[in-house]
């Protein structure tokens, strides 16, 4: 058939289901870390999406993932640009549930361990809520999503250099943060 018809169509939307899709709760999580807030993150998971389908002709490689993170990552920066908006919105902590963030696995805990762990799972948000944009990217696609260093320089534009110099710095204002936050001196 040629190009464009009816069975071309359907065998690219097929292919593009079956290679995106399993990817959109990443790019939603992804997506809440930049914008902060559910609504915004799903017009831009959904933008993302629509961006991604009408350019699926364009995409080359082993690994959409990466791709699909370069998409919502430009179409976030787009939408912060448009409003105007301060790159930590306010309340950005709060908007981000227990599950966008997954912290570790236990057997079945007392009452005063869940509540020590939501204490630490609330301040690990925010803390990573309040820094800014260019190290909350990188510090949210190697650490919750486990993208490489390589896939993330390629996603923000950036050498490999300035993405392990980012999340090391990202890395230690989360540390010192974290410490005041306990009320402990940083070393």
């Amino acid at each position: 058939m040629a190009p464009g018809t009816r069975a071309d169509d359907d065998g690219r939307t097929g292919r593009f289901r079956d290679l995106a899709l399993p990817h959109l709760d990443d790019v939603y999580t992804l997506a809440r870390y930049l914008l902060g807030n559910d609504a915004e993150a799903d017009d831009a998971a959904q933008e993302c999406y629509l961006r991604a389908f009408r350019h699926f002709d364009t995409y080359r490689g082993p690994q959409i993932r990466p791709w699909l993170f370069a998409i919502l990552r430009n179409v976030c920066h787009s939408a912060r640009a448009r409003a105007g908006a301060d790159p930590q919105p306010a309340g950005a902590a709060e908007d981000i549930d227990e599950a966008t963030v997954p912290i570790w696995s236990e057997p079945p805990e007392t009452p005063e361990k869940a509540v020590l762990r939501q204490r630490d799972a609330d301040t690990v948000r925010a803390l990573i809520a309040a820094l800014p944009v260019q190290f909350r990217e990188v510090i949210v696609l190697r650490e919750i999503e486990d993208l490489s260093y390589r896939e993330i320089a390629d996603i923000v534009g950036a050498p490999v250099g300035t993405v392990m110099s980012r999340l090391a710095r990202a890395r230690a204002m989360l540390r010192s943060a974290w410490l005041a936050a306990d009320g402990k001196e940083p070393r």
